[in-house]
């Protein structure tokens, strides 16, 4: 018999690290609404948000963006 759910991941999708941030409820509550409105999950909000903020700290300070590293060969 098939297993049932949902396919797994290629092993280069998997996120596996994780950052815990305390935050107060009513902020947690505007970054869902804010994740909402822009069709993605809380998780995926948050990581770009953090991504786009990195870069540009980073790249004003002439630091290498490791995330970006990789992408190159």
């Amino acid at each position: 018999m098939a297993k049932t759910g949902r396919p797994k991941k290629a092993a280069d999708a998997v996120k596996a690290d994780y950052i815990e941030v305390r935050c107060e409820e009513s902020e947690k509550l505007a970054f869902k609404a804010a994740a909402e409105a822009a069709g993605l999950p809380l998780s995926g909000w948050i990581r770009e948000r953090l991504r786009r903020t990195a870069r540009k700290e980073l790249e004003s300070l002439d630091l290498p963006v490791a995330f970006l590293e990789r992408l190159s060969p």
